[in-house]
């Protein structure tokens, strides 16, 4: 009689039977050195996960003002342009901007300023309502980019990188903290809300590149039914439907167990049971028709011209409120005038956008901080880059782009109120004191939510990828509290 010899074992099979599995007590610890334990022992990639340090914010709420609003005509105010209005901007060269054959002279701004606050924070007349709340934020006027065209300028403020493929800052905060929610999506992005189209580079803006897919953002349609198939259908009731997932995990957990970090089968898992959990928790989430009457006012829902991104607004609050962890809304579309992007009619282009998004997202400070929810929910306001000091010969005056300098500014999550850190030369050409670059700005807001940006990493082609790169920007620590 032959007996058959048992199939070899292979070297991981080895490990894990031999000596009562120490192997796989080694390979753990290894896990845990690369920070990459707790994902190989949770099945759920998007599970509460404890910050790195000490960070106040819990939660992000990003305004992206698409299309690059100009600093020096909303909250960068230099008296220099003004008494140098009409003059030629000596040894300029003309292809800074995207437009070199439309060089025109210095231009004043056009809209009227005035001090605010205790902080004495000069704004433009765009924001009647934010000009309200400048002493809750931390301002940084120093802010510089790579790139002066819009989709590489996008991707660099979104993932830290020129070029497509690489995950957003949304992606890496989910990363690295899981969501608190199990019902709705970790990170959701809402583009213009008057369908102007998605920025440049679209969804790419909001990829999770090579992070597991469950980490990308969630993009809710502006018109309609925000998230396809949040209704199943009739012949698919709940009893069937829970019996398709249990059938489907049942068959991929194995393989889960015999290779741990299999990550992208665990978000695959997750993203089936995340996506059935929404179909009866999103339709709430979304609905904000039974908000009180005084709450719609405040946030403008009374008013045509900001009403659809009051609403955007609204639903924010209700997404954070609710355990979302990352947020962001997109302030204009993809083309030129269908965004802020101002090279013609700098009056009418940012007179519209500002007249859209000043009273909601002033109403989001107001809503969040009345709640108790601003201390741990970190608002972000800017765009990819800012604006020449120059005139655009074109049509009615207007601006072209400048990666040189811009202002972004924070509220809430810890930052300090009522803060100005940095400053551009005497007529916003240029970044000149204590200059934040975009990586300076992303280890800042990844401080904010008590992730180290050297720690936060992604083993990828070879190399701990990280959202910072490989130089070594720092974290601007004087905005925080």
């Amino acid at each position: 009689m032959n007996i058959p010899f048992p199939s070899p074992s292979s070297r991981r099979q080895l490990l894990q039977r031999a000596g009562g599995g120490f192997g796989m007590l080694a390979l753990a610890s290894l896990l845990d050195r690369t920070g990459t334990a707790q994902a190989a022992t949770s099945l759920n990639p998007l599970a509460p996960k404890r910050p790195m340090t000490l960070g106040k914010a819990k939660s992000v709420i990003w305004i992206f003002t698409n299309g690059g609003p100009s600093h020096v005509d909303t909250w960068d105010y230099k008296p220099e342009l003004q008494k140098r209005d009409g003059k030629p901007l000596d040894g300029f060269d003309p292809k800074t901007g995207f437009f070199p054959g439309s060089v025109g002279p210095l231009m004043a701004s056009p809209f009227a300023w005035k001090q605010h606050g205790q902080s004495g924070t000069w704004a433009s007349d765009l924001f009647p309502h934010l000009s309200k709340h400048v002493d809750k934020m931390a301002f940084i006027h120093s802010c510089w980019t790579q790139s002066n065209n819009h989709s590489p300028a996008l991707f660099m403020m979104n993932t830290g990188q020129t070029r497509m493929g690489y995950p957003c800052v949304g992606s890496w905060a989910t990363y690295g903290l899981g969501s608190e929610s199990d019902s709705l999506p970790s990170f959701v992005v809402m583009s213009d809300p008057l369908n102007r189209g998605l920025p440049k580079g679209n969804a790419l803006n909001w990829g999770a590149g090579f992070l597991p897919s469950v980490y990308q953002g969630t993009w809710l349609k502006p018109k309609g039914e925000p998230i396809d198939n949040l209704v199943p259908p009739a012949s698919l009731n709940a009893k069937r439907q829970r019996a398709q997932l249990d059938l489907l995990a049942a068959l991929d957990r194995p393989a889960l167990h015999e290779s741990p970090v299999e990550s992208e089968l665990a978000a695959r898992i997750e993203s089936f049971e995340l996506a059935y959990r929404m179909q009866s928790a999103a339709p709430e989430a979304f609905d904000i028709s039974n908000e009180p009457e005084h709450i719609k006012k405040l946030y403008g829902l009374d008013q045509k011209l900001c009403a659809p991104f009051a609403a955007q607004c609204l639903t924010a609050r209700r997404m954070v409120e609710r355990g979302v962890r990352f947020v962001q809304l997109y302030s204009g579309g993809m083309e030129n005038q269908l965004s802020w992007d101002a090279h013609n009619d700098l009056v009418g282009n940012h007179r519209g956008f500002a007249g859209e998004s000043d009273q909601p997202v002033a109403a989001l400070l107001s809503d969040l901080e009345q709640r108790g929810m601003l201390d741990d929910t970190l608002v972000i306001w800017g765009g990819e880059f800012g604006r020449l000091p120059i005139s655009q010969k074109s049509g009615k005056p207007g601006r072209d782009h400048n990666p040189h300098a811009f202002t972004v500014w924070l509220a809430g999550g810890g930052m300090k109120p009522g803060y100005h850190h940095g400053e551009s030369d005497e007529i916003g050409f240029k970044a000149a004191v204590d200059k934040v670059s975009v990586h300076d700005l992303h280890a800042t807001i990844l401080a904010a939510l008590g992730l180290d940006h050297e720690h936060l990493t992604f083993k990828f082609q070879g190399l701990d990828q990280r959202l910072t790169g490989v130089e070594s920007p720092r974290v601007v620590r004087e905005v925080f509290a």
